[in-house]
């Protein structure tokens, strides 16, 4: 028995790494935001100090819960397999079909890597630098992780609720047009709530459409259409983390807690392809020269100094009425008429779009008044860095 242990052991180590095991971020091991997740890392503990006969038991406790999940089959196949021959690597069947098997050994690594390393306490995901009051939680998904994290907007600082393992696009991240197999990049909002009754099984226990194109999507000339957060399968726990054609999937379990946590209309689903993590200390900072930022725009604005106000927008500025020179030319000609301006800014979120480009989306409501006009309008902005300033390169209605 014990050399059938050292050969399991083995067998689990070359599909690991054995990575080793490190603290979550309350300082302990991970908490039950997602306990499949918990259940398999116990099991491989098991395995990796060959406790073979307790991790058979919790791997059968594991698929009482989850009868279809198919990756502690895999794991309950090995075990017993390991039995009766040694094993040269996790999945070692012959008769296994080899892509199924590298699916779930993948999903094994993303969920054990989750589960292993955890983000600290003291840092939050670079995106989330301000939320508006009436949005309550946030989603932030890291694609190269497999993985969705919830926050909630704790008097304006981000605060980790959750996390949950994910499938994403076949062909990774970074969607530029439709049928490309990719998941987009980006800052997107829900937009609506599907209801299992509406859908077909495939789809699972519901949907969350996003807004996918978004307006910064369509002046890049992206296309495509139908990215959802979604379930799966009746038959089918879960799904290998490339496995669809753009949206975002989680087990069912999963996603009927998440939707708990869903505003259609307010909650923003940011998607990166890896997360960039930031200290409080600096994610207070960046937030801070940023409103800085937001706030001269909005002084030059009432100071009816045209200059000092187009001084903000890029010379690569383009909405869909024109580019850089309608927009300024407009401005002049609205300024001429203007005795006074006052510009009041409520409900206002700052988030930084994932990506190579250095880039925020600023979304607020704006209560404009003057001496011949007066309107309440929600508009949407994206500014860009140039020459070490920050520039507005997108202003329209959200």
């Amino acid at each position: 028995m014990r050399r059938l242990k050292a050969a399991l052991h083995r067998g689990f180590a070359l599909a690991f790494v054995c990575f080793p095991l490190v603290a979550s971020a309350s300082g302990g091991l991970r908490a039950a935001a997602a306990d499949a997740d918990m259940a398999l890392g116990e099991v491989i503990r098991d395995i990796e100090h060959r406790r073979t006969d307790d991790a058979l038991k919790k791997v059968d406790a594991l698929l009482l819960r989850y009868p279809n999940f198919r990756l502690a089959h895999l794991i309950r196949g090995d075990l017993l397999l390991a039995r009766t021959r040694p094993l040269s690597a996790f999945g070692d069947s012959p008769e296994a079909p080899a892509e199924k098997l590298a699916d779930l050994r993948e999903e094994a690594i993303a969920r054990l890597k989750a589960y292993r390393n955890r983000p600290p306490s003291n840092y939050v995901p670079r995106y989330l630098l301000q939320m508006e009051p009436d949005q309550k939680f946030a989603i932030v998904v890291d694609t190269q992780r497999s993985r969705l994290y919830i926050y909630q907007n704790d008097n304006g600082r981000p605060r980790f609720v959750a996390d949950y393992y994910i499938a994403h696009g076949k062909l990774g991240a970074e969607k530029t047009r439709e049928g490309d197999k990719r998941t987009p990049v980006g800052v997107y909002h829900v937009t609506a709530n599907l209801p299992r009754q509406k859908l077909s099984d495939f789809y699972g226990s519901g949907a969350f459409p996003i807004n996918y194109p978004n307006e910064w999507d369509r002046q890049q000339g992206r296309n495509g259409h139908g990215i959802w957060l979604h379930g799966t399968p009746s038959d089918t726990y879960s799904r290998p983390p490339r496995a669809s054609d753009g949206c975002v999937v989680l087990t069912n379990q999963d996603l009927d807690t998440l939707s708990g946590y869903l505003q259609v209309g307010l909650t923003p689903v940011i998607i990166s392809n890896t997360i960039e993590w930031l200290s409080l200390d600096d994610w207070a900072s960046e937030r801070t020269a940023l409103n800085r930022e937001i706030e001269a725009w909005r002084k030059d604005w009432e100071s009816r100094d045209v200059d000092r106000y187009l001084a903000h927008y890029s010379r690569s500025f383009r909405n869909n009425e024109g580019d850089y020179g309608q927009w300024a030319q407009q401005k002049r000609l609205v300024a001429a008429g203007k005795s006074w301006v006052k510009v009041d800014l409520s409900k206002l979120s700052v988030f930084r779009n994932p990506g190579k480009q250095d880039m925020i989306v600023v979304t607020f409501e704006q209560d404009y008044r003057s001496n011949n006009l007066s309107n309440v309008l929600k508009k949407r902005q994206y500014w860009v860095k140039e020459g070490g300033r920050w520039k507005i390169i997108y202003e329209g209605f959200a």
